[in-house]
């Protein structure tokens, strides 16, 4: 089994075929979106194929360190992640393959008029995982 992070983008990923952005979908199709990844994520729950998943607010900060007795440094020259990623699921399969096959059919939430979004997820390994792509 390998773990892999499906990553749900707000932008920064390439335009979705329903590209109506959430805040534009009336509260019946944010249900029905909901519902979606609700249902996708207790069936992999039955697989043994789920481990976690959260959507993220829009409100975050960037800090770092800046020295002893110095005040943490907060935001930055660089994109804003609360900007960039909307949610994250973590998921454990068999293969590389497999997890393509759920990343497409996690793309396929429904969104404006119902219509799936077919958005772009971005699919990462865990580190010391090493997918094995098919040439």
């Amino acid at each position: 089994m390998a773990k892999y992070l499906l990553l749900k983008h707000y932008r920064g990923a390439p335009a979705a075929v329903n590209d109506v952005p959430m805040n534009q979908w009336t509260p019946e199709e944010i249900s029905a979106h909901v519902q979606y990844m609700n249902d996708f994520a207790a069936r992999l729950e039955e697989t043994g194929e789920y481990v976690d998943s959260q959507a993220l607010s829009p409100e975050g900060t960037f800090v770092r360190y800046d020295g002893e007795g110095r005040p943490p440094v907060t935001d930055g020259p660089f994109a804003e992640t609360k900007d960039v990623i909307a949610g994250w699921m973590v998921i454990d399969v068999d293969s590389y393959e497999r997890a393509l096959e759920l990343a497409a059919e996690l793309s396929a939430a429904p969104g404006a008029g119902g219509k799936p979004i077919h958005e772009w997820l971005e699919l990462r390994p865990f580190l010391g995982t090493s997918p094995t792509v098919a040439e």
